[in-house]
């Protein structure tokens, strides 16, 4: 069965600040300072980075039972490394990340042995981690003048 997410990104009057919503929650995003925005939010990798860390930790606490895995405590800590002049149209380079970092934490008992599979399985059923494997066709449906 196929499930269709929506969100919507408004841009504010403040800055470079944008305010997305996905089912009536609110997400401010903007850029540091250096970057031109007036820091406010995360900027769009930084929620992109989030993204994928809690959608590891999500799949983390939805399997562990189901692997027989216990733990007290998860957290990820993840790094992309992007070149601004892309963007900028300064450079012929990528535009996004150039390359995604993470590690996963877990505060358990079980061995390493165990924390690597488990690490595997949610690698393996992240769909956030899925969508910046393999990338995702993007359809833009319209150019709407209101």
């Amino acid at each position: 069965m196929l499930m269709t997410f929506k969100a919507k990104a408004v841009k504010t009057k403040t800055g470079l600040q944008v305010e997305s919503d996905a089912r009536g929650f609110r997400l401010i995003m903007d850029e540091p300072e250096e970057m031109g925005g007036a820091n406010t939010g995360l900027n769009p990798v930084e929620a992109v980075l989030c993204a994928l860390g809690s959608c590891q930790a999500i799949v983390a606490a939805a399997f562990a039972e189901a692997n027989d895995f216990k733990y007290d405590e998860f957290h990820v800590e993840l790094e992309g490394d992007l070149d601004p002049d892309g963007m900028m149209g300064l450079s012929d380079v990528r535009k996004g990340f150039q390359e995604v970092r993470f590690s996963m934490h877990f505060k358990t008992e079980e061995p390493q042995e165990k924390c690597e599979a488990f690490a595997d399985f949610i690698e393996a059923r992240c769909p956030v981690g899925d969508i910046l494997k393999n990338g995702v066709k993007l359809v833009r449906t319209g150019v709407v003048k209101d």
